[in-house]
C-alpha cells in the first residue's frame, strides 16, 4: 500500500496529463484546471489526503464507498464527490483515475475532447 505522498503524487501526474491542464493553488490546496475550470481538488491535512471530483453520471454509485461524502460549499449539489484518505488506507487509484477521467469529460469543452478520442 502507496503512502500517500506516493498517492498524491500520482494523481498529480494523472491530472496533468490531460490537455490543457494546469494546477493553481486556491486556498492552499491544489486545484486541477482546464481552461479555468477545475475538475479536481487536491489536498493534504493532518497526514490525511482529500480530493473532490465532479461526477455526474457515476455520483449516486460513488457515494456508497465508506470514504465519500457530497462535497461541501453546495458543490454537493451539483455532483461534486469528495474522497478522504488517512495514513495507512487502501487508496483504489483505479477507481479515482476513473472519476477524474469522468471530471475531466464533465468539465472540459467538448472540443477538447476530441483530443482524448
Amino acid at each position: 500500500m502507496p503512502a500517500l505522498k506516493t498517492v498524491e503524487n500520482k494523481l498529480r501526474k494523472l491530472a496533468l496529463g490531460y490537455p490543457e491542464t494546469k494546477e493553481d493553488f486556491p486556498w492552499g490546496e491544489s486545484a486541477f484546471k482546464v481552461r479555468n475550470k477545475t475538475f479536481l481538488f487536491l489536498s493534504t491535512h493532518d497526514g490525511g489526503l482529500t480530493l473532490s471530483m465532479k461526477l455526474p453520471q457515476s455520483r449516486e454509485f460513488a457515494l456508497e464507498y465508506p470514504f465519500t461524502e457530497p462535497t461541501g460549499y453546495n458543490l454537493g449539489k451539483s455532483g461534486w464527490v469528495s474522497a478522504r484518505f488517512g495514513a495507512g488506507d487502501d487508496v483504489p487509484m483505479d477507481v479515482l483515475a476513473a472519476w477524474m477521467d469522468e471530471s475531466f469529460r464533465a468539465v472540459a469543452p467538448k472540443k477538447l475532447l476530441t483530443l482524448l478520442g
